[in-house]
């Protein structure tokens, strides 16, 4: 029995590499944001004469949309194979991120968030620049969804502040 149950643990524990090409997959859609930003910028100057300065702004805002999107899978990838995978051993490294020194779940968790609050306030900027194209409706769901994102925020911030100190008085 005692055989039964090691050799269970260990595939239990082994199975985590089944999550590793979930992140190769994310690392493709990285190089298929790499391939959107590239389109976009010739898109920009291709019509950079004809575009007013808000439709500059408009596209410049798409780009960042495209980049912090591209951030997030960074994180995701980096983070998430670190910490639910193997170690990636970047420690020295001279190009490791700043953001991986103490990374676990719940800082992920923080991270993640808060770059979802980022691209949803791009896309909120956005849709105020747009705003005459837009119906009220959809300007005002816009705005409930981004602040359901901003108390989910907090309320994963919070929890994790809880967490951390209850963590640190059984120590």
């Amino acid at each position: 029995m005692k055989n039964l149950v090691s050799i269970l643990s260990r595939l239990i524990f082994v199975s985590r590499w089944l999550q590793a090409p979930l992140y190769f997959g994310l690392v493709i859609a990285l190089g298929l944001y790499v391939y959107v930003f590239f389109v976009d910028i010739k898109e920009i100057l291709i019509h950079l004469q004809n575009l007013t300065e808000t439709e500059v702004m408009m596209g410049v805002l798409d780009l960042i949309d495209v980049v912090m999107v591209a951030n997030l899978l960074i994180m995701v990838i980096l983070g998430g194979y670190e910490v639910f995978v193997s170690r990636l051993n970047l420690r020295l490294h001279p190009d490791e991120p700043e953001w991986m020194d103490e990374f676990d779940a719940g800082t992920m968790k923080v991270k993640l968030a808060l770059a979802l609050i980022s691209i949803s306030s791009i896309h909120l900027l956005r849709s105020f620049f747009d705003a005459a194209k837009l119906a009220n409706t959809t300007l005002m769901w816009q705005v409930i969804i981004h602040c359901t994102l901003l108390i989910s925020v907090l309320a994963i911030v919070i929890t994790n502040k809880l967490i951390a100190k209850e963590s640190d008085k059984k120590t």
